[in-house]
């Protein structure tokens, strides 16, 4: 990758041209050091029980976001902030590619299987090197006073990412999930850090996240609702179905999305599984669910969120399948990472509203 410097991405940006192919995210490279905002992207998908093609979802998505036009409707110009997504690690992809046959095996016996199964053991360790991997990109960039975001991947991915967020606040914060599914899992099929697993790994592992609010959740398990249950004011859910008998009910979406706000602390971290969406708009992820938010009604709350006075500390955005020959999922992730980006850096007063 070449960079540039954060004056002349933002000068060519606002020339209006189409950028070269080999630009990067959302047309540019601005350097690390130049940017508030930095994302690791984890090409990383060895977990996932349906369909596969998520660890191909970052450079997807930088390919479409060459599409987007920069002005945003409520954040007005987030690039002139500085963001910029890292390359991708090599390491990860090795891995990735290694492990993926490995999980292929596990995944077909159909059977429990122990720890100490060698196909097993080496996803898990291969998992816990991710995630290892990712969190000391993302203590670096903290370090150096940057906002940080994760694009995935599966959604395993954030792991690292927000053991390194607890580092910087231990008093805690909340999580905003959205997803078609718990992901209150644990060692899904035997993998530690199953994609499915993540939020349970969350709340097991990282007492700082001290408040998870789900929105969109329409299919789990049995022991996943009891899991939620049992946590008490831990796990706030709000369920698909409910959100769409009270919009049948004649409740506004601002007035659900006041609520879903009011669950939430004053720290907030958003996790953001594409399957969360209605189908229609991301149909290649990995395991999608009929039913879901419409992009409005997601942005909606992502808006809302950060004109709240909250504080995002940092996000991902996870599943991002793309279909060959077709950038429509990268096309949507594109512009959903877009507004995640100027939700975050307009809490951090990097840019204003339009």
């Amino acid at each position: 990758m070449i960079w540039e410097s954060l004056k002349d991405a933002v000068s060519r940006l606002e020339q209006g041209t189409p950028p070269p192919p080999t630009a990067g995210l959302f047309g540019a490279s601005p350097r690390p050091d130049d940017c508030q905002l930095v994302l690791i992207p984890v090409p990383w998908d060895t977990t996932v029980s349906y369909g596969v093609g998520t660890a191909k979802g970052p450079a997807a998505i930088i390919s479409a976001s060459h599409q987007l036009d920069l002005e945003d409707g409520c954040f007005a110009n987030p690039y002139r902030a500085g963001i910029t997504m890292l390359p991708e690690d090599a390491k990860v992809k090795a891995l990735n590619q290694h492990s993926r046959e490995k999980a292929a095996r596990v995944l077909a016996s159909h059977a429990p299987l122990g720890k100490d199964d060698p196909d097993l053991a080496s996803v898990n360790e291969a998992s816990r090197l991710v995630n290892e991997r990712v969190l000391a990109l993302a203590q670096e960039n903290l370090r150096d006073s940057r906002l940080v975001g994760v694009v995935g991947g599966d959604h395993s991915s954030p792991f690292g990412l927000v053991k390194a967020l607890s580092e910087q606040h231990p008093s805690g914060f909340g999580v905003l999930h959205f997803d078609a599914h718990h992901d209150l899992r644990e060692a899904y099929e035997g993998f530690e850090h199953s994609h499915a697993s993540i939020m349970h790994n969350l709340l097991q592992q990282v007492p700082a996240v001290t408040r998870l609010v789900q929105v969109g959740i329409r299919d789990y398990s049995r022991e996943e609702r009891c899991y939620a249950q049992a946590a008490g004011e831990r796990i706030r859910v709000f369920y698909n179905r409910d959100l769409f008998r009270r919009k049948a009910a004649g409740e506004s979406w601002k007035q659900i999305t006041d609520e879903i706000l009011a669950s939430l602390p004053e720290s907030v971290y958003i996790s953001f599984d594409v399957d969360g969406l209605d189908p229609a708009l991301c149909p290649s992820t990995g395991t999608p669910v009929p039913g879901g938010l419409s992009f409005d009604e997601a942005v909606y709350i992502i808006e809302q969120l950060a004109l709240s006075g909250r504080k995002i500390i940092g996000f991902d955005l996870c599943e991002v399948t793309p279909r060959d020959g077709d950038e429509w999922d990268a096309n949507v992730g594109a512009r959903l990472l877009y507004k995640l980006c100027g939700a975050t850096i307009y809490t951090h007063g990097g840019c204003g509203l339009a």
